[in-house]
């Protein structure tokens, strides 16, 4: 057991708010019943937030932040969980209301973990984290119009805000599903790598960036949508018979501006995807998916490895737009 452990603290007394890597001791931690050894964390949007000034999330400091985790059990009073098990950590509020990921030790509630697949490494979870299992997510929601409503199969899918995490992920899985991908992007330099990834299609963000008329010609059979919207109501209305929009993301607008002529005259359904909460029973069908769906030798072109103390210089770039890829952060680095 560490006695002492690298963590990032942040702390906010009045108007100052601070962020700093720091040693501490495992009396630090206050929440949950199993302790884990954390290998990896990563960045999400959220995490920017959080890191540059609690983005009104965090109730109570000092705050240990970091919303995702992957790691190996050290000590648990839990019977789900013993010493060794691996495991991964995604949502539930951890790095928000509860101590997070971007320490050497966690201490969390055995509620919110899954245990890690054997075919997968710990990194590799967290290439992933709470964006993989979001597009996850969506993409079994598209699936689900042949598999559980028993519709025509699946062909055509759209795939908004696809340089993204969660969409560029997406259009991977899609792609393993057989479906035909079109990928909607602002970003002309990204267009060769989704292609890479399995896109058959791309179409730049501005052509469904734009008020949308209340039934257009029908294009496609799913949507997975990042973006909220005018792109989402464009989507809707170019959706065909008995079709799925997986929504989950707002980077466009939260407002949504449509008409019941989608859902009333074609059948679409529209469903919202949260996973900060999705049941333990759906994470680990997904988790244990990934084998199959990803190829991690594509995604990990786009990875940047870096430790905690590099984590407080990168976090203001992804808040202005400046990053790109993803960053996972190695808590032995």
């Amino acid at each position: 057991m560490l006695d002492n452990f690298k963590a990032l603290i942040l702390n906010q007394q009045g108007e100052n708010f601070s962020r700093e890597v720091k040693s501490i001791s495992k009396s630090f931690l206050k929440h949950g019943d199993v302790v884990v050894k954390v290998d990896y964390s990563d960045l999400n949007y959220k995490d920017a937030l959080i890191l540059n000034n609690g983005a009104k999330l965090v109730k109570e400091f000092p705050h240990i932040p970091g919303i995702d985790f992957s790691g190996t059990v050290l000590e648990s009073e839990s019977p789900k969980f013993k010493k060794d098990d691996e495991v991964i950590l995604t949502g539930w509020r951890v790095g928000e209301i509860y101590f997070g990921g971007y320490s050497q030790l966690a201490k969390v509630n055995s509620d919110y973990l899954v245990k890690k697949p054997k075919n997968i490494s710990s990194k590799q979870a967290m290439i992933l984290g709470t964006a993989g299992l979001t597009a996850l997510l969506c993409s079994f929601a598209i699936k689900a119009r042949e598999e559980i409503l028993l519709g025509e199969k699946i062909k055509d899918v759209l795939v908004t805000g696809a340089s993204g995490g969660v969409g560029s992920i997406a259009v991977m899985i899609l792609s393993k599903f057989g479906y035909d991908v079109t990928a909607v992007t602002g970003k002309v330099e990204n267009e060769k790598y989704l292609k890479s990834l399995g896109a058959k299609n791309i179409i730049n963000k501005a052509d469904l960036d734009k008020d949308p008329r209340p039934l257009d010609k029908g294009l496609w059979d799913g949507v997975v949508d990042t973006v909220g919207g005018k792109i989402l109501a464009n989507a809707l209305s170019q959706t065909r018979d008995n079709g799925i929009v997986a929504a989950c993301g707002n980077a466009s607008d939260y407002k949504l501006h449509t008409t019941v002529m989608p859902f009333i005259i074609r059948g679409v359904k529209l469903w919202g995807i949260n996973s900060v909460t999705a049941s333990i029973k759906r994470r680990e069908f997904v988790w244990n998916e990934v084998k199959n769906l990803i190829d991690f030798d594509k995604l990990e072109q786009s990875i940047k490895t870096i430790n905690l103390e590099e984590l407080l210089d990168i976090y203001p770039k992804m808040l202005k737009g400046e990053t790109s890829g993803r960053y996972i952060i190695d808590l032995n680095k």
